[in-house]
């Protein structure tokens, strides 16, 4: 397993390159209000379609949530990308005995209020606008780990033109009251596939 880097000046100069990155890249980062305990740390489950989910998200929690940020992404991506390290970011290899230590740390870390985990159940990238959003198990494994003093979120982002030569990023936020911990699979992809559907049609009705 690869863990994160913590270095406060080499985090302070990743943040300064996420935010400008994603404000160069993109024309707008829309996302609505929720409000989450201060006394909790933040599961984040949001959809994977590109490489920019996780620094948008990023920003989100810059924005929003101010937590420190943590993300589990694929073994080979963290090699590729060694700097997300300082942003946060730990490793995960489905084939590899290093998965339950992956589970473990991401679950030791809901036990800190500071903390934000961002996880991409689908585990790997699909089409931005794909209709059935799939879960992998890990992530029900996570949630039944953790103590449950965390406040679980859904994040549904998706990211269109529009009439600028820059995309929109926009993120349908959705906090919810329970944490799955005793609930099966899929309770727990159906609740998120119902926010993701809402999300995907509120998203469509944009008109400029």
């Amino acid at each position: 397993m690869i863990y994160p880097k913590n270095d406060s000046i080499r985090f302070w100069l990743f943040r300064r390159y996420v935010l400008w990155t994603v404000g160069r890249q993109f024309h707008e980062l829309l996302f609505n209000h929720i409000d989450t305990g201060k006394n909790q740390s933040v599961l984040l489950i949001a959809n994977h379609f590109s490489f920019w989910d996780t620094l948008i998200l990023f920003c989100v929690n810059d924005r929003l949530f101010k937590k420190k940020p943590h993300v589990m992404i694929l073994e080979e991506t963290a090699k590729k990308q060694p700097f997300l390290r300082y942003g946060g970011a730990f490793s995960v290899n489905k084939n590899s005995r290093d998965l339950l230590l992956s589970i473990n740390y991401a679950a030791q870390l809901l036990n800190d209020p500071q903390n934000i985990v961002l996880i991409f159940p689908q585990g790997k990238l699909y089409s931005n606008f794909v209709e059935q959003v799939d879960f992998e198990s890990g992530i029900l494994k996570i949630i039944k780990q953790a103590k449950g003093n965390f406040q679980m979120v859904f994040a549904a982002t998706f990211v269109q033109y529009f009439k600028h030569k820059k995309p929109t990023a926009t993120v349908y936020l959705k906090g919810e009251t329970e944490n799955y911990a005793d609930k099966s699979m899929d309770a727990l992809q159906s609740a998120y596939q119902q926010h993701y559907n809402v999300s995907k049609q509120l998203q469509t009705q944009i008109s400029l």
